[in-house]
């Protein structure tokens, strides 16, 4: 604080008469339901389902149109409704029902937006902060996967440099700890709430432009250090993780392109690591057809381990541990890699396809055939040890705006194991959604 106090302080005419106020608030209401999602295995009995409310009140002044500061508070709680114990005893919960409970309040966002600094073409942001707008979230999107979807924040300090119109270079430190320790928490949990498997530091350059017509192309240097302590999984070691990649998009109505490429080396342990991902993607849009139909049709890639190599070639997902290609499929990896939510050694197509009946109204269909590159026999005897053929998994979503404050939606995942698993149940997740924002 003392440290956006002095960047305040060191701006030239810094008009405090100019000061402007805003405030907001946001409110949502979950309803979940899980199935078989952990091990695939019906017999367990490790059916879940719960409410979660995501409570969230902002603040922002203005001290001029270059100076400005933002923070905002949030809660999100739950209310187990029924439980069916397992020996994994996920939660920690054996009772059927147990009330609701305030929780943590944590600062989700605070940060100095400082633009045009000294006058020169450089924007910082100082603090903690979500950041957006990277690569579609392939590899940049959640700080905090440890508290699930309660926040997506990063302690970073980031600066962006507007070359010209058209090209821009972002530099981001970040630097995220098990557990919040640089800002207050009312209503602590104890132990305390891990916000990542292990300490995390990283560097980030991010180059964006638009000088060619119609083409979105951006391309990055992550340097990320996963500490040991604590570690778990595929992070039990400590990690240094080098990824160098691409993202483009090319639009050419009524076809867009979007793909990305990433490279990554580094050591793992005592070992050397090499991995590589990506994906592409072809939409196809008929906006002149009744309900303005879409189709996609693409394929994600996520590299493998093998515990007989001397390099470890598991996809590290840097941050990005969230439900980014399936909300149900991202809580089966904490079995498989030890790291819930850990995206790696899977390849998924998919075909989607898109409804808008009324401008409110959005249906989202989806099916995915998911493979692994190396098969897992370890470390749970879920995985058969002997097969690839992770399975089908179809989805669809249902969108809707009732005014520009209230929207909802509700999601269905049925997932149908294949031979990467030794118990095949199928697996469902259903969550339902209402959010209020004013």
């Amino acid at each position: 604080m003392v440290f956006l106090l002095l960047i305040i302080g060191t701006m030239p005419d810094l008009a405090f008469a100019e000061l402007k106020f805003k405030w907001g608030s946001h409110f949502r209401l979950r309803y979940e339901f899980l199935k078989n999602v952990y091990d695939m295995d019906s017999s367990a009995l490790d059916n879940l389902n719960f409410f979660k409310l995501k409570s969230s009140l902002w603040g922002q002044v203005d001290f001029n149109k270059d100076i400005s500061f933002y923070t905002k508070f949030t809660n999100e709680f739950r209310s187990y409704t029924y439980y069916a114990p397992s020996p994994s005893k996920a939660f920690r919960k054996t009772e059927k029902s147990y009330p609701f409970d305030i929780n943590e309040v944590v600062f989700d966002n605070f940060y100095l937006d400082v633009k045009n600094f000294f006058g020169f073409p450089l924007d910082l942001r100082l603090g903690r902060q979500d950041l957006n707008g990277y690569g579609e979230g392939f590899l940049i999107y959640d700080g905090t996967p440890g508290d699930g979807s309660r926040t997506y924040y990063f302690n970073a300090a980031k600066a962006v440099w507007r070359i010209n119109d058209t090209n821009s270079a972002d530099f981001i430190y970040l630097n995220d700890p098990r557990s919040d320790v640089f800002l207050p928490v009312i209503n602590r949990y104890s132990p305390r709430q891990n916000l990542t498997t292990t300490e995390e530091k990283a560097g980030i350059l991010y180059l964006k432009s638009r000088s060619i017509q119609n083409v979105d192309l951006e391309g990055y240097y992550i340097y990320k250090r996963e500490g040991g302590e604590g570690g778990t999984g595929l992070q039990k070691e400590k990690g240094i993780i080098n990824t160098f990649g691409s993202f483009v998009k090319y639009d050419f109505s009524p076809y867009t392109l979007r793909a990305q490429l990433a490279s990554q080396f580094g050591t793992y342990g005592n070992k050397d690591r090499q991995a590589l991902g990506g994906y592409v993607f072809l939409d196809r849009s008929f906006n002149k057809f009744f309900w303005s139909p879409k189709f996609t049709f693409g394929f994600f890639y996520l590299s493998g381990g093998d515990t007989t190599s001397d390099k470890d070639r598991a996809w590290d997902p840097l941050f990005s541990r969230y439900g980014i290609m399936s909300e149900l499929y991202t809580q089966s990896y904490k079995t498989e890699t030890g790291i819930k939510e850990y995206w790696t050694n899977l390849q998924l197509w998919r075909g989607a396809f898109v409804l808008k009946p009324t401008e409110k109204l959005k249906i989202n269909l989806l099916y995915n055939y998911l493979r692994a590159n190396k098969d897992v026999s370890k470390p749970a005897a879920t995985f058969s040890g002997n097969g690839k053929n992770r399975g089908h998994l179809p989805q669809a979503r249902i969108d809707y705006a009732f005014n520009e404050h209230v929207s909802g939606y509700f999601l269905a995942e049925y997932f149908i194991p294949g031979n990467f698993y030794t118990t095949r149940d199928d697996a469902v997740y259903l969550r339902t959604q209402l959010q209020v924002k004013f």
